[in-house]
């Protein structure tokens, strides 16, 4: 896998973004199903795989004359995973601005 920063610039692009939903959510497609309900050009849509592989988001095999494509399952464990050691940073500063929410209460009070 890639280093996690060109995993979340591949994914920050919207074409490239969805082509990743669409394979979670379809499983392995060959690249003609990705260009055929697309807006733009399967060259484009090229591109845009190329850059998902380099990251190693998605993999890619070949069938006869076929490329069929499919998300790997630990860049998503490492993105899966990375959110999670984060996680304690958020709940962190979510408990501090619910702290300081309260104070602010008590300190000025609505009144019903």
């Amino acid at each position: 896998m890639s280093d996690l920063r060109s995993v979340f610039a591949a994914l920050s692009d919207e074409t490239r973004f969805d082509i990743v939903e669409r394979l979670m959510k379809d499983g392995e497609l060959p690249a003609g199903d990705l260009v055929s309900d697309s807006t733009i050009s399967g060259p484009a849509i090229s591109r845009h795989l190329k850059v998902l592989r380099e990251a190693g988001l998605v993999e890619q095999r070949a069938e006869g004359t076929r490329r069929l494509y499919a998300v790997r399952p630990q860049a998503l464990k490492t993105i899966s995973d990375w959110t999670i050691d984060h996680r304690a940073f958020w709940e962190v500063s979510l408990n501090r601005m619910a702290a300081a929410l309260e104070a602010e209460e008590d300190i000025c009070p609505t009144s019903d």
